[in-house]
């Protein structure tokens, strides 16, 4: 591809006459333009390169212009491009067999959505349609999504604004580093959160509850990886009180934790923690077209053999959807892409990381697994004021004139690349943080 760099200026005049973005107030934005992208890296209109530590929206799993998952996508739109979700069609029986391959026994059934936050809404109907009550829990430090239910169920800011949808209450999960418990080990904070979350179930009311929705590893949240026995206590009170559990794994899933699932890579002794449903979207096709869904356990599945479901979407399991997630799922197992993510994970970032920490004053705290990690920054190590918005921002514009393209929340930055990194990139990326650290505390 020539790269003509009038374009770029052309995709920005264009952008600003005419596009409206998320999440922004739109008068003062100047986004950066991509003009192309391979592996984990991307590149502008005027052949400037960056690192991708960001994996887009933590999705590019698999990385940018995967051949495989390119060629499926090609090869499916000379059969058929779409399809009605009332049809049969082989692509997407494929897909919904290889996704349940990788998600274990317990699992029979995929419902197709668009994209995570659909898969949210869906599995919160389904939770509330089984057990014919209408509560969902879900926790302060959270997202799940920015439709009705889906944003409702979030934690965090961009509830508040938001909140049309009813039956929804929220509680703390665990956070050692900044504890709401007052806890004095990593332990300690399992323990006292599960008193926690029982006590707002008891004070809820069980028997008004359908569901508790959690990420498994709460990701824009700051990576909050859960302490040990913490899901399994979760479990458990699911079980005993008749409520059903829902894993979102449409950031953690298929790669992103060194294992096809986090809820399979946090197993405790080989003892696996499942969920009743999956949500999943992102890196089950790394975002090339827009999928997700619900991965069903049998007891809900068979709720609906003779009870009719009441919901749909005309691009449910759409055929280029389905082709990349087969292309995407088979490559990801043919070139061991999920085992090299775990060895990333613990060979590079893992020590990496918290060799930044021992020469950095603002890295506060070190934590992830695989490729889904965050540095939590602060202004002063002894308080753990969370270094601030202004700070994080001079960061940001500093990696990336550097060349890393870096995903930043709150007083966080997340590093996050694809799953397919090379140890090169990655020591260029420590390279590239560690430069940026030391001239950010100089200054």
């Amino acid at each position: 591809m020539t790269l003509d760099p009038a374009d770029q200026q052309l995709a920005l005049e264009l952008d600003r006459a005419h596009v409206f973005h998320s999440w922004s107030a739109q008068g003062s934005l100047k986004p950066m333009v991509i003009a192309g992208g391979a592996g984990s890296t991307v590149w502008d209109f005027e052949g400037h390169e960056y690192l991708d530590f960001s994996s887009m929206l933590v999705n590019t799993n698999i990385g940018h212009q995967h051949p495989a998952v390119v060629a499926a996508i090609k090869e499916q739109a000379d059969v058929l491009t779409t399809v009605g979700p009332a049809f049969a069609n082989l692509t997407r029986g494929q897909a919904a067999e290889r996704i349940l391959a990788r998600a274990g026994d317990g699992f029979t059934k995929v419902f197709f959505t668009n994209g995570g936050a659909d898969a949210n809404e869906n599995a919160i109907r389904m939770a509330r349609l089984y057990t014919g009550r209408d509560k969902v829990l879900s926790m302060y430090r959270s997202y799940h999504g920015n439709t009705g239910a889906a944003i409702v169920a979030t934690g965090d800011w961009r509830r508040i604004p938001n909140e049309y949808s009813r039956g929804h209450a929220h509680f703390f999960g665990p956070f050692a580093y900044r504890s709401e418990f007052w806890s004095a080990s990593v332990e300690e904070e399992g323990e006292r959160a599960l008193h926690h979350l029982r006590r707002v179930i008891q004070a809820e009311g069980p028997a008004s509850i359908a569901a508790i929705l959690i990420e498994t590893v709460p990701g824009t949240a700051g990576v909050l990886v859960p302490p040990p026995g913490y899901l399994a206590g979760v479990r458990a009170l699911a079980d005993e009180y008749g409520i059903v559990l829902i894993f979102d794994e449409v950031m953690a899933g298929f790669g992103r934790t060194g294992g096809w699932f986090a809820f399979q890579s946090l197993a405790e002794d080989g003892e696996v923690v499942a969920p009743d449903l999956i949500t999943f979207a992102k890196g089950v096709n790394s975002g090339y077209v827009p999928a997700g869904g619900v991965i069903i356990s049998p007891a809900i599945a068979e709720q609906f053999d003779d009870a009719v479901y009441p919901g749909g979407l005309t691009y449910s399991g759409h055929p280029l959807a389905m082709a990349a997630i087969v292309g995407a799922l088979d490559a990801m197992e043919s070139e061991g892409i999920v085992a090299h993510a775990a060895h990333v994970g613990a060979d590079l970032l893992a020590p990496g990381l918290a060799e930044l920490a021992e020469k950095h004053p603002t890295i506060g705290e070190v934590r992830g697994l695989g490729v889904f990690w965050a540095l939590d920054l602060v202004a002063d190590r002894g308080t753990r004021e969370p270094l601030s918005a202004s700070g994080i921002g001079a960061l940001k514009s500093d990696l990336l004139a550097r060349g890393l393209l870096p995903f930043t929340a709150d007083n966080r930055i997340h590093v996050v690349p694809p799953c397919v990194v090379t140890d090169d990139e990655v020591a260029r990326a420590l390279a590239i943080y560690d430069e940026a650290l030391t001239a950010f505390e100089k200054a």
